[in-house]
């Protein structure tokens, strides 16, 4: 049911439609003309929802060197949160941005504060995560005090990636602070742009380079091979059975298993025949809590977690269901739909449950993971393979729906039944009305709805659900946006 593809493996919103053929994309904008749209944010709005993945530029750096100061320069508004002070960044945070016309993805990482590992260790194995996940870098250096040994080492670490590099120079305020710069030639990663990120000086040139560096679409991490092997990422808190799990289904011991929590600390590839198909299961350390409050190899168990998921098209996330689903279980299923991932919850050690455990199991799911009841799940035994046989279905299922489109046609006749027969409240004397929408992307489903008015939180909720009763998208998250109609006459 994937229309978003072709034959020759190449992605349809290449050519700016989203998922739309050309015909459609035609019908479409003629009908949009007719409601009174202005064309070209149509245009935006398809192309920005059907996208696809967006390239991803990683801010790397020592402590305050002003990578969040940098980084609020480069989205245009002051999101990170800046201080006086290093390790003020901890978490990996992500922000979309746009350029001369071009939108990329742009983390700020933390220069990780002391531990156990010794600020350099830990600065580089931070970096080295953000590189790795990253199309291209900014490394930022603070021209005042020039190339640090902890810099040499991240140095070290980008040319062994291979990754594009912008090297900024931050903190020139001023040309007697270029000649400070300039020193940073011998690094080896060529020109050093010089920035006062606080100043926003020379913050264009830079991005002007960034661009060069940066892709137009990043490399697929998944399904680059038609008929290729689809990849799971098995993910959850530590000792639910995820190892135990994967050496069931491969019918031996893959991978080490132990009693004691946290035996796994990177993830683990495994090709695995099952259900007459071949399938990439990816075993990943356990998630114990916020990743900025853990310490040395968790922390970069966790970073590590968070990047097989980004690389899996599917996350099955395992909770046992012998414990009361927790505060981190809801976090770790978060994680993986914000990712845009297909899901299936898988409830293990199913063996060593009584009645009383299985009706407060049924009573926890209902509230505390009403959020995703589209998800498949299954109940299952690691230890004995209790129904063993049911989870290459629900993952199937799963992906079928994250690749599901809906044709516009189809769609708008579903939309129009929908809002007479459920009209949006009114609100200030205003109706809003959804007009028109379409389906711009899959991997996961994405939609532009176009309206008259805004269109408030809870109506969109109701949409979702009556758009999962018509067409399905068992096991996947949808996005929905919504762009509203201006007034007429007020663009020339």
């Amino acid at each position: 049911m994937n229309d978003d593809s072709r034959p020759d493996g190449s992605a349809a919103y290449e050519d700016g439609h989203g998922a739309l053929g050309d015909a459609e994309y035609a019908e479409f904008m003629e009908l949009a003309a007719e409601e009174g749209f202005d064309l070209e944010d149509i245009e935006g709005a398809i192309e920005a929802a059907g996208h696809g993945p967006l390239p991803v530029l990683a801010v790397v750096g020592r402590p305050n060197v002003g990578k969040s100061t940098l980084v609020n320069r480069i989205i245009g508004r002051r999101e990170a949160v800046v201080e006086d002070k290093p390790g003020v960044t901890r978490d990996r945070v992500t922000y979309e941005a746009e350029w001369a016309g071009r939108r990329f993805k742009v983390v700020d990482t933390g220069g990780w504060e002391q531990d156990v590992l010794g600020i350099d260790a830990s600065v580089a194995a931070q970096a080295e995560y953000a590189i790795e996940a990253a199309d291209a870098v900014v490394f930022v250096v603070d021209a005042k005090v020039g190339a640090t040994d902890t810099d040499e080492a991240v140095v070290r670490l980008l040319r062994k990636a291979g990754k594009p590099v912008v090297l900024c120079a931050n903190k020139v305020d001023g040309p007697s602070g270029e000649a400070d710069a300039s020193y940073l030639w011998n690094l080896g990663l060529g020109e050093p742009h010089p920035v006062s990120a606080l100043h926003g000086r020379g913050t264009g040139d830079m991005l002007d380079a960034v661009l060069e560096a940066l892709p137009e679409a990043p490399a697929q991490t998944f399904g680059t091979s038609i008929g290729g092997p689809r990849r799971v990422a098995l993910i959850g808190r530590p000792n639910v059975g995820k190892s135990s799990l994967l050496n069931k289904v491969a019918g031996e011991d893959r991978v080490v298993v132990d009693e004691l929590a946290g035996t796994t600390r990177d993830p683990v590839d495994e090709l695995i025949e099952l259900g007459g198909k071949t399938w990439k299961f990816v075993d990943t350390a356990g998630i114990r809590k916020r990743v900025h409050l853990q310490q040395g190899a968790d922390y970069y168990a966790s970073l590590r977690t968070a990047a097989a998921v980004e690389k899996a098209e599917i996350a099955v996330v395992l909770i046992d269901a012998s414990e009361t689903i927790s505060v981190q279980d809801q976090r770790i299923i978060t994680m993986a739909v914000e990712a845009g991932r297909a899901l299936v919850i898988a409830y293990n050690k199913w063996d060593t449950l009584d009645e009383e455990r299985r009706y407060y199991l049924e009573r926890e799911i209902e509230t505390e993971l009403a959020q995703v009841r589209w998800a498949p799940r299954v109940n299952v035994s690691a230890h004995t393979g209790r129904h063993m046989e049911k989870l290459v279905p629900a993952i199937e299922t799963a992906l079928e729906g994250w690749e599901t489109r809906v044709p516009t046609g189809r769609l708008n006749a579903f939309l129009g039944e929908l809002v007479s027969a459920h009209p949006h409240p009114v609100r200030g004397g205003k109706q809003p009305r959804i007009l028109f929408g379409t389906q711009a992307g899959t991997k996961p489903p994405r939609f532009v709805l176009f309206a008259s008015g805004f269109i408030e939180a809870g109506y969109r909720r109701f949409v979702e659900r009556r758009l999962r009763e018509e067409f399905g998208f068992e096991g996947s998250p949808i996005h929905i946006s919504v762009r509203v109609r201006e007034k007429r006459g007020k663009k020339k």
